[in-house]
């Protein structure tokens, strides 16, 4: 079938009622959900808005599963089956009464439960806007530790199912974070693209709420991006009164003790008329520190509304006792209403607003309460997500390109769907951050592995399918500590690299073997170089008996956008190592390629200097680690601890943890490393490939010794000759990056209380520091935090093991042992260092970055190749430019994919690449035939063309409309600096 148009394709996609799509609402429908359905305000009076809802960690201090069912009620009282249960029945019993629910995770997992009566009562509840969706996404994510593409996927797949559940009436209007732990600006990017008309939370820094709550801007518009045209990345933001809780003695849960309301006259405990005047001296009392004569009151809490009606009970006496007191001159007017239905009231007021265009981090909730510790809390996991994410994308884009066989092929029955839903339940904020009890991590990396289980059977699939080899595919997941059994035990096998990024890309092969010479061939049967060299003692001791290898075989490979090579390996020796591969005890004076210089002190063993070749820069360089001693609470100022939230060192100065390193130097034509020993639990290797423009930190530390009854707080810091005058730039979620200055914030004066915790920002994957003339970037494999603390200082916090709870609710320390380490975790990661003139320094870091969060895939067959085997593939037909990433290739259906085409450039940001670039669609894939186009809002839940918001007025001015020029064609895609543009593509394989 040839279809010429989107407008065709379209057509025929709402002719064969294909699910998944956002459905066009016509003219006709009259469904109530949404703003109509909110109730009526009265003007002229201050109009209290309720909002009943619960928030349903997606994992916290009990499983997922043991939330959802109510088990494990000995750690937290709470089971959300119940909590839909109840609701559903009481929202029956009362037209006037309103409920909205977050997290679709929770939500999906109920619905597959109902019966078809139930349902259909949920969907008339949702159709009549009694019970709202806000937010939507599969789980409230956090906005620290997440990478932008997680959140969008994620996001994406809660939306979904809310729009082929209930159409346009399941469609959240207003984005809901009430509990994470600071809010990036990147988020608010993302949430306006995605259409939401609002943006509400409850966490913001105390000293910031004070200055608002004066100066009556607790409600503002957020413009979220420097380069995006306005308002494309704005988006009203509301601070929420009492963080997500009722206001004080007005909680009517089962959880809560606070009285009811006892409305019988001829009782002696009579209250009904105390209820009220406290009521109303409350709303008073809010009302003086927002703009309008509407407020809001959430009447809910963590897991509340499990016996709705006590709720219910309360809330429909408190309403009509506070009304009746309008009949006496009181001008309050209390209502059951929703975060979009009070949105809707503020849109009303046609006022202006406050702009604001920073972020809000770092959070604290009191003078020694910083939020910055869970930017690195958990390490392990955090990578674990990260490179989840990268295969999570591997596998999509390979089930696309392999079609059907991809999900039923010769390796049985695999799917993405499973690691989709795990890669979304660990972006909530408490599982990427780190801020859950042991037990959730460890359920969180259970799905994880769950979910790689079931995408490496799709990805054999495809692999199978396009290079037309059936030989079992073998997966080394562990490779970063050199455990592979195939390679360590064959004497023949071939290396398949799997490329995700719209580029090609050059990457480098360690993998373990007892070979001591090795003959490598490419795709084109090319000799590739190739060394052997010992495995080094810190890695021998971490992998702790997982693998038996003594050598490394290192060689560099090339891999096509959006496809695979493969390499051939073939064993020519057995026995000792040559003489010059193994490394020397010794500091060497210098490492270089062709690019990079890097220079060490021979007393010390640290690097020195940092050179750049090509554009004759040289900063004085110096590296090392420290740890910060963790607060036990024990301190005059305050008695907090650090823990799995809060950072809190008692001393702004950190321990050195060696002056000195003892080295070993090992060069060859491929890699020069030096590898040093600064402890017994911390090591590195400074590492620089022969065709690398960045210089290599691979460092290993843990277990961190508590023998001296001290909690330990890592860090590595780079000391540099750089100019950088209290500034550094972090990225927010791996986009934008924003300027920090040290001791400050943007929108009011801060009074420093904790100088070190207190100027550290999280890193999601790089950060720099800069003068006029040179700029030092550092690309982090994981998100982390980190700080400037001293002019031409970047330092970065890897591992922290504690030994007291911060009493912020996870109740138990932040103490990593496993099996495999029961003496404490070791972590085992990269720094990438660059060193550019800043302004071409965008475009060296943006392609690591990229490269580092979607890195290739490498798998492995036994033995011989058949000869027809196909060694080469890319599903471009080109490659794309440089300044376009290929952020999602999805299949959305049987016969359609969900692409998203991206500009990584930010505006100025690079005089190369932020320009405008067009992609053709047409001339996209070499393996599918693209034969209809539609584009849709950055979450896929409504076309484009639908896509309305409400439109607000800064206190700066009138905001410009974004102006698009017509595309050329359907198919040609104009992309401008920052721009995500997504589409639903109808094809057909080749």
């Amino acid at each position: 079938m040839s279809v010429s148009t989107p407008f065709v394709f379209l057509l025929l996609l709402f002719q064969s009622g294909v699910w998944g799509f956002p459905v066009r609402q016509t003219p006709q429908e009259s469904a109530t959900c949404g703003y109509k359905s909110c109730h009526a305000t009265k003007p002229g009076m201050l109009n209290v808005h309720l909002v009943p809802h619960t928030h349903d960690d997606v994992g916290w201090l009990k499983t997922v599963d043991q939330y959802f069912y109510g088990d494990r009620n000995d750690i937290q009282h709470a089971g959300v089956q119940y909590i839909l249960d109840s609701v559903v029945d009481q929202l029956l019993k009362n037209p006037d009464r309103r409920f909205i629910y977050v997290e679709t995770a929770f939500f999906y997992r109920w619905w597959k439960q109902q019966t078809d009566d139930m349902q259909n009562t949920v969907k008339q509840l949702v159709n009549e806007g009694r019970l709202e969706f806000v937010n939507g996404g599969w789980c409230m994510s956090d906005e620290a530790t997440t990478h932008y593409s997680a959140v969008i996927d994620q996001m994406t797949m809660g939306l979904r199912f809310l729009n082929d559940t209930f159409g346009h009436c399941g469609r959240p209007r207003v984005a809901w974070h009430i509990d994470p732990f600071g809010h990036a600006r990147e988020h608010a990017s993302m949430f306006a693209q995605m259409g939401y008309d609002g943006f509400f939370f409850g966490r913001l820094d105390y000293q910031d709420r004070n200055r608002r709550m004066v100066a009556r801007e607790q409600e503002m518009l957020w413009r979220a991006s420097e380069s995006l045209t306005p308002p494309m990345a704005d988006l009203f933001t509301g601070i929420l009164p009492n963080g997500y809780n009722p206001p004080e003695g007005f909680c009517w849960d089962q959880s809560c003790d606070d009285p009811p309301i006892r409305d019988d006259p001829d009782l002696e405990d009579y209250n009904v008329d105390d209820v009220v005047t406290r009521f109303l001296s409350i709303a008073h009392a809010q009302a003086l520190v927002y703009k309008t004569n509407h407020i809001i009151m959430t009447m809910g809490s963590d897991f509340q509304y499990e016996n709705a009606n006590l709720w219910y009970k309360n809330l429909d006496k408190l309403i009509r006792y506070v009304n009746q007191k309008q009949s006496n001159g009181s001008e309050v007017n209390v209502l059951y209403s929703t975060p979009s239905c009070y949105l809707q009231e503020l849109h009303r007021a046609n006022l202006t607003w406050p702009l604001k265009g920073d972020d809000f981090f770092p959070y604290a909730d009191s003078a020694h309460d910083f939020w910055t510790g869970y930017f690195t809390s958990r390490p392990a996991l955090k990578r674990y997500e990260r490179i989840s994410n990268g295969y999570l994308q591997t596998c999509n884009q390979l089930e696309v390109l392999g079609g059907p066989i991809s999900r039923k092929g010769p390796f049985g029955a695999g799917d993405s769907e499973t690691l989709k839903k795990a890669m979304a339940v660990a972006q909530h904020h408490d599982a990427v951050s780190g801020t859950e009890k042991q037990h959730v991590a460890n359920d969180y990396a259970r799905r994880l592995a769950n979910g790689w289980a079931h995408c490496q059977v799709l990805v054999s699939n495809t692999l199978s399918s396009l290079s037309g080899s059936s030989a079992p595919r073998v997966y080394c997941e562990h490779l970063n500590v050199s455990v592979c059994p195939l390679t360590e035990t064959s004497k023949k096998f071939s290396v398949n690299v799997y490329n995700p990024l719209a580029h090609p890309v050059s990457w480098p092969v360690r993998l373990p073997v007892n070979g001591t010479a090795y003959s490598i061939s490419d795709a084109n049967g090319k000799a590739v170089d190739s060394q052997v060299v010992p495995v080094s003692q810190a890695t021998a001791a971490v992998r702790r008996g997982r693998g038996y290898a003594v050598n490394e075989l290192l060689f560099q490979v090339q891999a096509p956008p959006l496809g695979y090579s493969t390499y051939s390996v073939s064993l020519l020796q057995n026995g000792r190592p040559s003489p010059q591969s193994s490394p020397l005890p010794r500091v060497p004076t210098a490492v270089q390629n062709k690019f990079l210089r890097v220079t060490f002190d021979p007393e010390t063993g640290l690097l020195s200097s940092l050179s750049n070749l090509e554009t004759q820069q040289t900063v004085k360089l110096s590296q090392n680690f420290y740890w910060y001693n963790a607060s036990d609470g024990n301190n005059s100022e305050s008695i907090q601890m650090s823990g799995a939230y809060i950072f809190r060192p008692n001393t702004s100065t950190p321990f050195i943890i060696s002056k000195t390193a003892k080295t070993e130097t090992l060069q060859n034509s491929v890699v020069q490393e030096v590898r040093q020993w600064f402890s017994p639990w911390v090591s590195q290797v400074v590492r620089l490939y022969t065709d690398s423009r960045a210089l290599e930190l691979e460092w290993t530390v843990g277990p961190v010794p508590i023998g001296d009854d001290l909690g330990k707080e890592v860090i590595s810091r780079l000391d540099s000759s750089i100019n950088s005058s209290g500034v550094f730039y972090t990225d927010s979620n791996g986009r934008e990056v924003l300027q920090r200055r040290k001791d400050y914030r943007p929108t009011w004066n801060l009074r420093q209380s904790e100088p070190i915790a207190g100027n550290y920002y999280p890193i999601n994957s790089r950060a720099y520091i800069k003068d006029d003339k040179d700029q030092l970037t550092v690309v982090t494999d994981r998100s982390q935090g980190g700080g400037s603390i001293q002019d031409g200082s970047l330092e970065i916090m890897l591992h922290r093991r504690l030994l007291y709870d911060d009493v912020r609710g996870v109740g138990e320390p932040l103490n990593e042992t496993s099996d495999i380490y029961p003496e404490g975790l070791v972590v085992r990661g990269r720094l990438l260092l660059s060193l550019s003139p800043p302004a071409t320094a965008a475009d060296t870091h943006r392609p690591l970055a990229q490269e580092v969060v979607l890195q290739p895939l490498i798998t492995f067959t036994d033995g011989e190749l058949h000869p027809s085997t196909r060694l080469e593939f890319s599903g471009l037909q080109a490659v794309l430019p440089p300044a376009v990433h290929l952020l999602t290739v999805s299949q959305w259906d049987q016969d359609s994919v969900l692409l998203r085409l991206e500009h990584q450039y930010q505006a100025s940001e690079s005089k190369e690449h932020s320009q405008p670039v067009t992609v053709n669609l047409q001339k996209l894939f070499s393996t599918l035939d693209v034969l209809g186009v539609s584009e849709m809002n950055l979450s896929a839940n409504q076309w484009k063309d639908e896509m309305t918001r409400l439109d607000w007025k800064a206190e700066s001015g009138e905001m410009p409309l974004p102006k698009r020029g017509g595309d050329p064609s359907v198919w040609e895609v104009n992309l401008k600096p920052m721009e995500i543009r997504t589409f639903l593509l109808r094809v057909r394989q080749r």
